[in-house]
């Protein structure tokens, strides 16, 4: 029996929304607790690994001794996506490699969030529109 080939998302038209607020991408030594103040408001992110803690929250909440990136603006990816669909961050991150914006992505089970450095917005909408994703906010 043939197994199915992954649904993609190749030709598939994303909705996507610039979400209100400036983030950070931080990073904490991996032996650290999870401060409080990552963790304060409705969007954050939390990853460990051997090597590090990195952490994405509003910017406003990092303390300056903390090694971090301001500025950075989501986009989120209307989901819900399966887990099995194929593509997805492709379809968004190609474009925006081609124009030379940088990335940061975050994931959750049901979306999607495109991170893009300030002063690479508004090209960065421009663009996905022009690929005929539909980008509000």
């Amino acid at each position: 029996m043939k197994a199915e080939p992954p649904k993609s998302t190749d030709a598939a038209v994303l909705a996507l929304t610039v979400v209100k607020g400036r983030l950070a991408v931080c990073q904490l030594d991996t032996g650290v607790e999870i401060p409080g103040w990552a963790t304060v408001e409705s969007f954050f992110s939390v990853t460990r690994t051997e090597d590090e803690l990195s952490i994405v929250c509003p910017e406003e909440r990092v303390p300056e001794v903390v090694t971090h990136e301001k500025g950075w603006h989501p986009l989120k990816l209307a989901g819900p996506f399966e887990l099995s669909m194929v593509g997805i961050l492709s379809s968004v991150a190609a474009p925006l490699a081609r124009t030379g914006a940088s990335i940061f992505a975050v994931s959750t089970f049901d979306t999607d969030y495109v991170l893009l450095e300030e002063g690479q917005l508004n090209i960065a909408v421009d663009t996905l529109r022009e690929r005929g994703h539909e980008v509000q906010g």
